[in-house]
This record gives C-alpha cells, structure tokens and sequence, in this order.
C-alpha cells in the first residue's frame, strides 16, 4: 500500500527549493510552518487512506463505455467528491474564484501524493488545473464569471482536446473546424482523439478546451483558435440547459490508467438536444491566437505530468523497499561481514544483498533529484506570479521555462525506470499483478508520451529554452549550481570533498555541452544541435538533480544520510555525464553515417 514521503516533501520545499524564504518574505500567500503541516499531513492522509485502497480495483475494472457514456470504477465518483469536497482542486487556484491562492509548488507536491496513491485518479484533476490557467490568462470577463468558480471548486472538471488522427506532435495539419454564428459563439466541427477525462460520471458538467479552424485563417499553427465547448450549455444563472453537441465516440483499451477514460471525441454530428449539428463554443483569447492560449494550459500540464512520473516512481521505491525489507533469500555476506559476526545459516532480507541495495539506492536517488527538478520549477513559476519588478518576473519566468522541459521528461522517464527496477526487486512475484509493481510500470509508461514526448521536450529545451536571454538565463542557472558544489567543495565534514569534485566534473561537461549547443543554434546549425539533444537533457537533469540532493545534503541537521545518498548518486549516476557529453559533441556524425542502416 502507498505510503507517502512526507518528511522527504517537505524537506524538498522547504530546504532544497526555497520554500521556508519564501514564506519569510511574504511570497507564499497565507502559508506558514504549520499550515503546510497540516496540509501535507491531510493530502497524505487522504491520498493513503482513500485514493489508493480504489487503485488496484479502478485498474481491474476500468472505465466503461456504453450508449456515449462513461462509467467510472465502483468507488471513483464517491472519492472524487470526497477530493473535491476537501478543496483539493482549488488548492493554487485564485482567491477572487474561489480558490485558496497557496503556492504552486504546494499543489505539485499534493499532486505527487494522489499520483502516487493511483496515476490514473491524479490525471483527472490535473486537465481541470490547466483549464484554469488558461481562462484566467486569456479568457473573456463573461466566460471567467461563468465557468471559473465551478471549474476551481471542482463540481465541473476541464479539458484539452488538441490531438487529431493525422495530427499529434505537429497541430500544423489540425482539420477540426469552427464557424461564426453571427451572435458571438461559434460552431466546432471535428473529432479529437486521446482525450483524457473527456467523458465521465464524476461531474455534471465537463468543459472541453478545443483547438479548431476557421474557414478564413491563415495555414499552419498560426491559424488556430482555441474555443471553450462545455458539454451542457449554463444558462445566465448557471444552471444546466441543453447538451451540447459534444460527445464521446469510444474509449481507448491501454496498457495501463485503466481507470482514466482515454476518449474519441466527435463535435459538431447533431447530436446535441438542438439537433443542429455544431456544437457551440466561445472564443477563449483572440482568433488564430489559440495555440499561445493553449501553451499556458500545456505547460501547466507539463509540469503536472512530471508528478506522475515522480508519484509513480515513489510508489515503486516504497513498494520495493518493504518488499526487500521481508523477503528472505540466500546468506548475505555482507551483513555477516557488517556485523562482524559468522554468517548465518538463516536467510538474509534481500535488502541485505549489495546488488538489490545498490538497485534500491538507485531507485532513491533518481526520486530525490526528480523531486526537486519537477518542485523548483513550480517555485519558479511561483516567484514570477510574485515578482515586485519586471527584471524579477522575466528571471523567474526564463528559469520556469529553462525547467520545465526537465520537470516534465525526467521524472516521467525516472517513472519508468524505477517502476522496472522495482518489478526486478520482486522477481517473479513483480511481473505478476498480485503484488501491484506490474500495474506501477504499465501506469508510468505514458508519461514520457503524452503532453509532448520527451524528444519534443528535448528539442523544446535546446532550441527555444538555451537561447533565451542569449543565453543568460541558462547561464545563471549553472552558476548557481556551480554555487552549490562550491559550497559543498567548503565544508570540513568528511565526504563533501568528494563530491563537489563529482558535482564540479559533471558541471564542466554540462557546460561545455551547453556551449557548444549555443554556438552551433547561433551559426545556425540546428540540425547538430537536435541530434543529440534527448541524452543533453539527460545530462542536464542528472547534474541538476545531483546538485540538489547536494544542497539537501548542506541543510541537513542531523545524521548524514543525505550526504550518502548525494555521493551515491555521484558515484554511480554522474559517471554518465561523460559520455553525454560525448554524444552531444562528436556523435552527429555518427547518426547521419548510420542513417543508411535504417
């Protein structure tokens, strides 16, 4: 059963991303010391005790679809009004909405806990989340005051409906169409595939955010309009009218979030109770300005899906430790030696063998620095909404940009492998569906998929993140983890010298890689730049995330686990960064020759 990191959380926020400066300096809303107690305590009481006692049954018995219809799991509505009744879903919301104005960097870490507790429950809120940002950013004064109190209370839910059959990654080909009506709504015609909640039983109303066409745009992306297209129409005093001609076609059979409908959505066949095809919709910014809206919802759910792979993850290591705490297999000579004592005719805990306790530790590290990527770009994005100047709110802002290609491919890509580092610490019993370490890994293998792939992360990273600021902002960053090693190279207790040489090793190959990325983006080479730009990613993650296991390390009070756990990462995982380095450098020419296997 999930057990969530509490102490590791909030050690994070408060130490590792700079939450405890934050709220001394009056930029955390009303949060103090004991409210985010209380609240960490109360998520992870409710993502325990009520999210993950449904997960194991939501996934054997799915959503079900009949008739246009979504069923949710037995249980699945009763605990979302439960979620929602808690204020979960307004948690960063704002205050003039309804919401509770908390940091966003809070919200990520509740959102680790309900992803941790059941992936496929803590996707549904995060479509509703997006969908709030983007009308608050960009939606009309009417369409806030009609939607936006339901959609932050969570009695309606969101969500985005961008991908097309013919158009995934590229919207460029987008065919979904939209018409004027003359009285200042318009008509969508089109279908959307892999919509995520985009038909339920949850809520009594569901708000579609749709990307379409109109007849007189120009091609290519920069002719889309995003429109707002709720599934029934509210009528001036908010209550339900008629249903709208939106509906759900089918729902996907996936290999995992069983409980998390995957939707074909058709709009526009005549359906609706008007019975004239279209459904109606509004303008949600400016016509053919739609993509930069939906971006705001985009990079909100970036951000969000990296919690899914960082909750999975956690589930993974905590399920794998108890497992490797109990199971009793072979003598370990380790212990024996340890305890300086003869080995033991009984059998070890397995924990006690070095090559599971080197998995294990893996499996930590990897948790550790995934955390404190996917929560300092909340923070970041936290800093720019509190910024006192323009020069303070565009440095958060390019940080919340530089990070947010990271947050969302390296916890998810961590997801995955540490769901199958803990599958191989169950052995047999993993790959079966008794112990739940097979459901963790079927879970966590769309995250590095859907909201952009990790490539387009990489290539989002390398070609428009780098170069903002000519290069500053990225610049600025690694001086500041170089700050970190530094500090850690200061200290007289015994293991920091160590590895601020691994953090200063691994930063200069980082740099170096950065540098030259520039250099060829500025002469125009963007093609030698892309080549290698997913293992750069990598690169910048590992060292990023090292770096921020060290500065936990420099704030721990007592023992010295965090220390260990920072050398270890140095030790083992760092020794990448190298041939990293390497790719990006020397290994275009390479791929290009290679083409001709392929």
């Amino acid at each position: 059963m999930y057990q969530a990191p509490i102490d590791d959380i909030a050690f994070t926020l408060r130490h590792i991303v700079g939450l405890d400066r934050a709220m001394a300096e009056g930029r955390a809303g009303d949060l103090s010391d004991d409210l985010l107690d209380a609240i960490l305590a109360e998520a992870a009481r409710f993502a325990e005790g009520e999210i993950a006692p449904l997960a194991a049954g939501g996934d054997r018995e799915g959503a079900r679809f009949a008739d246009g219809r979504v069923t949710m799991p037995a249980g699945w509505k009763a605990l979302y009004h439960a979620w929602r009744d808690g204020g979960w879903n307004g948690l960063s919301a704002p205050v003039d909405h309804g919401g509770q104005g908390l940091p966003l960097s809070l919200a990520v870490a509740a959102s680790e806990m309900w992803n941790g507790a059941s992936m496929a429950f803590g996707i549904g809120p995060t479509l509703t989340m997006g969908a709030i940002e983007a009308l608050e950013a960009h939606g009309s004064d009417e369409l806030k005051d009609r939607y936006l109190s339901k959609l932050v209370s969570g009695e309606w839910m969101g969500t985005m409906n961008l991908t097309e059959p013919q158009a995934g990654s590229d919207l460029s080909t987008l065919r979904t169409r939209a018409e004027r009506s003359g009285d200042g709504t318009y008509r969508i015609f089109g279908q959307k595939i892999y919509i995520t909640y985009g038909e339920h039983d949850l809520t009594e109303n569901i708000v579609h955010l749709v990307l379409a066409r109109l007849p007189d745009a120009p091609e290519g992306v920069k002719g889309i309009s995003l429109f707002l297209v709720p599934k029934f129409l509210p009528g001036e005093d908010g209550a339900l009218g008629a249903r709208n001609d939106a509906f759900c076609h089918a729902i996907e059979h996936k290999l995992g979030i069983h409980a998390s409908p995957t939707c074909t959505m058709i709009f526009g066949d005549g359906r609706g109770d008007s019975g004239e095809p279209g459904a109606v919709g509004w303008l949600v910014g400016e016509e053919n300005r739609g993509l930069a809206c939906m971006f705001t919802m985009m990079n909100s759910a970036r951000l969000f899906v990296g919690t899914q792979g960082l909750g999975v993850a956690e589930a993974a290591y905590g399920k794998a430790l108890a497992y490797a705490r109990e199971r009793r297999q072979g003598r370990s000579t380790l212990l024996a030696r340890d305890r300086a004592e003869p080995a033991s005719r009984d059998m070890s805990p397995i924990i006690e063998h070095p090559d599971v306790a080197r998995t294990l530790l893996t499996m930590k590290a990897l948790v550790g620095a995934a955390r404190a990527i996917a929560y300092s770009c909340g923070h970041a994005l936290d800093q720019a909404a509190q910024a006192t100047s323009e020069d303070e709110a565009r440095f958060w802002r390019e940080r919340a940009n530089l990070l947010t290609p990271l947050a969302k491919s390296f916890p998810t890509d961590v997801g995955v492998d540490v769901a199958s580092m803990g599958i191989q610490i169950h052995g047999g019993m993993g790959y079966v569906e008794e112990t739940g370490a097979a459901r963790l890994l079927r879970d966590a293998r769309i995250a590095p998929i859907y909201e952009g792939t990790n490539g387009i992360q990489a290539i989002d990273l390398v070609t428009r993140k780098l170069p903002q600021s000519g290069g500053e902002a990225v610049r600025a960053y690694l001086s500041e983890l170089r700050d970190i090693a530094s500090d850690a190279g200061g200290r007289n207790e015994p293991g920091f010298a160590a590895l601020a040489q691994r953090l200063n090793e691994s930063l200069s190959d980082l740099t170096e890689a950065t540098d030259q990325l520039l250099v060829w983006l500025g002469e125009g080479r963007t093609g030698d730049a892309l080549a290698y730009a997913t293992p750069y990613q990598r690169l910048f993650s590992l060292v990023a995330g090292n770096c921020y296991l060290a500065k936990g390390a420099l704030a721990e009070t007592e023992g010295t686990a965090r220390l260990s756990l920072a050398r270890f990462m140095a030790d083992t995982l760092l020794s990448e960064t190298g041939g990293l380095k390497r790719q990006v450098l020397t290994g275009v020419e390479g791929l290009n020759a290679a083409r001709e296997a392929l």
